[in-house]
């Protein structure tokens, strides 16, 4: 995996944004028509470029350890995290932008912005892209938290043994608390 120092992948994101100018992190239960989306393509400059942000990444959206623990948990510390510097907090994984929203709707999530990275580029450029067909998930991230000022990574916590098919699912060094430590002691 890259880390400390090095620069994020650049890529492009496809994601799917309301017409009515709303951003695909808003959550609204009514559709407001037959399809209000639109396809937009973001570059890691558009989402990394002059800020410092929260990125973490998990193996999959819906997954038992992702729903339960790291998104709410991230969610229920944005705002400290806003408070200690940073400008946003990111969840990227492998999903499509489809899946990404519905998690996100699912989730109730009002802060954090969901990155789809639908083809595994940008993991594939971390480093971290693994496979996880022993679950039946293909190609997957493995679990790491980062905060990236200006497209340069300046922490990173990733989750020790990154391998292919692993039997277990760590979650230890890119959980929030993590996070803020770093951030807290910054």
């Amino acid at each position: 995996m890259i880390g400390v120092g090095d620069g994020v992948p650049q890529t492009n994101f496809l994601y799917r944004v309301r017409t009515d100018g709303k951003d695909i992190c808003y959550v609204d239960e009514t559709n407001g028509g037959e399809n209000p989306f639109e396809w937009k393509e973001l570059s890691t400059a558009d989402i990394f470029s002059g800020k410092r942000v929260v990125v973490f990444s998990l193996p999959g959206a819906f997954t038992p350890t992702c729903s339960t623990f790291q998104v709410p948990g991230f969610e229920q510390n944005y705002d400290k995290m806003k408070s200690l510097g940073v400008d946003e907090v990111y969840v990227i994984s492998v999903n499509d932008t489809f899946v990404m929203r519905q998690w996100m709707i699912h989730q109730k999530v009002k802060n954090i912005k969901f990155i789809p990275d639908g083809s595994g580029k940008f993991t594939a450029g971390m480093g971290a892209l693994v496979a996880k067909d022993n679950l039946g998930f293909g190609v997957r991230s493995w679990r790491y938290a980062m905060v990236v000022n200006d497209g340069i990574i300046e922490y990173m916590g990733a989750e020790d043994g990154i391998m292919n098919n692993c039997e277990t699912d760590p979650y230890v060094n890119s959980t929030p608390e993590k996070v803020l430590e770093y951030l807290e002691n910054a």
